[in-house]
């Protein structure tokens, strides 16, 4: 039996760790390692047309199982071009092991062709960041990497000189058990009395939820019953707790709705659970504020806290639950339902008057037939901007669907990478790509990649001819917009050329039919909707003091604009409130 050299012992090493799939672009310095691919069944080499992708679909995958995902770069340029979709998986918390192959390590320090230091440059955007320099540091530093990424929940980097890659690998290496899932964290008595203490003390309780309540949907519709607590998200939380949650009073923030805001000012005690909320503008800062957090670090850097609570979500109320006295007084919990259905009320119109005639067509409705024709299973994944909007406002979570963007990071060109990713995890299951005209045409390139492997992503183009949520910023800070239109093609006809199923829609009664169509056709398809660059609405007072990003600070006000089958879940949580 030959000898295994160190890139076939990187790539065994992958497979036992649960990686099927390597993402990324062919390079000299990574030849090696894709040849060793090549010779290997459980793995499988997907060629990208921008490391960017690669990175961006390895994100998506992990977020779809849980799991490490993988993606590589040759050595300068190319590993390069990983950063961004990196920094977005790691700012998601999905484990993505990136392979940044170097150039030779005899040249590495004297200004080589393409020369770059990978170890160094991947710092800021993984737990760990690591050159082979010697064929023993193999397997272990490469295990290292690993638990780095699964343990962590991020990215870890490993960069690998092709000549190293090359060379033998050391002999009698000691297969270490690798830890492919993370366990489950529980607080401490004292900070479960102290949590306890609080939510007995207090009169009025509101949960504000995050990503952190994944998997943990059933403990805190328990535990809100029992403290009568209205119960908010942010856009990371919506998929997980939104859906059969008749505590349910929408979400805050600038792409919010609903009485969200209210529910957390108006309380004397509120619980963050599992949120990295950024804009702190949104938070109060005269109620009590206690935050549950599997991550120490996120502990009180949005807020003032009076209790920081380590441990998972789904833990902490476990323990909590039996030891809180169960509350009897709705009032609050019906007033705060009560100012959510009427808020959804307010708005709803906005989308619904004559909007079968309205051209250009409102996105609006583009986004509420999407929901009504998608899959009850299916991945949803939206570009930053105003597809944020339309997912917030527009797609109902069931707890079986998921809805994946760069909610985080904030990177434009997401939807399209991430669909790669996602679809690979399962091509039987429906996966719809809300893309924005101006993050699609970015990385518009590696829609030749669902063409070539033949994957059925439905790439849905909101196309207002306009990078929309940078002309509404814009607006707010009191500058004409400018530098935001684009000069678009008929994405349809480049879809055909492609060899993929294309269609253009301009007229709102063209819109359910060219979406089913879309949806049946077995392979990729595009649907290319001219949607109205005038959409949105703005409050008509709005403070002069704005933050950049999507948050409208001082002001603490929400965009106007419909909200879909949102409002109909709202009412159906009014039939056991008294009138108030």
């Amino acid at each position: 039996m030959a000898k295994q050299n160190v890139a076939e012992q990187f790539v065994d090493i992958l497979v036992r760790a649960g990686v099927r799939r390597l993402y990324g672009v062919v390079g000299d310095s990574l030849n090696p390692v894709v040849d060793a691919i090549r010779r290997t069944r459980e793995i499988d080499w997907i060629q990208v047309r921008h490391e960017e992708v690669a990175a961006f679909a390895a994100g998506a995958e992990a977020q779809i199982t849980g799991g490490l995902a993988a993606c590589a770069g040759s050595c300068g340029p190319g590993n390069l071009h990983l950063i961004n979709g990196l920094y977005d998986a790691h700012r998601s918390m999905a484990p993505v092991l990136a392979l940044a192959s170097q150039i030779p390590s005899s040249e590495i320090g004297l200004g080589y062709f393409q020369e770059t230091h990978p170890d160094q440059l991947f710092r800021e955007c993984s737990h760990y960041s690591e050159l082979i320099s010697n064929p023993k540091q193999m397997p272990r530093l490469l295990h290292t990497a690993i638990q780095h990424a699964v343990g962590q929940g991020g990215v870890s980097v490993v960069s690998l000189p092709g000549d190293i890659a090359s060379q033998p690998a050391p002999e009698k290496a000691v297969e270490t058990a690798l830890v492919t899932t993370r366990p489950t964290v529980r607080p401490g008595d004292a900070e479960i009395d102290a949590l306890v203490r609080m939510i007995d003390e207090a009169e009025r309780v509101t949960l504000f939820c995050g990503s952190g309540t994944a998997g943990a949907h059933a403990e805190v519709m328990q535990f809100a019953e029992r403290i009568k607590s209205p119960v908010g998200h942010a856009l990371r939380g919506k998929e997980w707790i939104q859906y059969d949650n008749p505590y349910d009073v929408g979400m805050s923030g600038l792409l919010g709705y609903g009485a969200a805001y209210e529910a957390t000012h108006e309380c004397d005690l509120l619980i963050l659970l599992g949120t990295d909320f950024p804009y702190n503008a949104f938070l109060p800062d005269d109620v009590k504020i206690v935050q549950v957090d599997v991550r120490p670090e996120r502990l009180g850097r949005r807020s003032r806290l009076d209790l920081a609570v380590w441990g998972d979500v789904r833990e902490t109320l476990r323990c909590a639950i039996p030891r809180v006295r169960a509350k009897t007084d709705r009032r609050f919990l019906d007033k705060m339902l009560k100012k959510h259905a009427d808020a959804l009320e307010g708005v709803v119109k906005a989308y619904t008057r004559k909007v079968e005639k309205h051209v250009p067509i409102h996105p609006e409705y583009v986004a509420s037939v999407i929901d009504e024709l998608a899959d009850d299973d299916a991945v949803f994944t939206v570009d930053t901007g105003m597809c944020n909007v339309w997912a917030a406002r527009y797609l109902t979570p069931n707890g079986r669907r998921r809805i994946i963007g760069s909610f985080s990071h904030g990177s434009m060109a997401n939807a399209l990478p991430q669909a790669i990713g996602a679809q690979f995890t399962d091509r039987g299951r429906q996966v719809v790509s809300l893309s924005g005209d101006g993050g699609f045409s970015m990385l518009m390139g590696d829609f030749l990649t669902l063409v070539q492997y033949d994957l059925p992503v439905k790439v849905i183009v909101f196309n207002n001819s306009a990078l929309g949520m940078v002309e509404l910023e814009m607006l707010v800070a009191g500058l004409p917009s400018y530098g935001t239109t684009n000069k678009n093609p008929d994405f349809a006809a480049i879809a055909r050329a492609a060899g993929a199923y294309g269609v253009r829609v301009e007229k709102p009664k063209q819109l359910g039919g060219a979406l089913k169509d879309a949806f049946k056709h077995k392979g990729p398809a595009l649907v290319d909707v001219v949607t109205d660059p005038n959409a949105l609405s703005i409050p008509p007072k709005i403070s002069a003091d704005m933050v950049t990003g999507f948050a409208l600070s001082a002001s603490k006000i929400v965009l106007d604009g419909g909200v879909g089958r949102m409002l109909q879940m709202a009412r159906s949580n009014l039939r056991n409130v008294p009138r108030l």
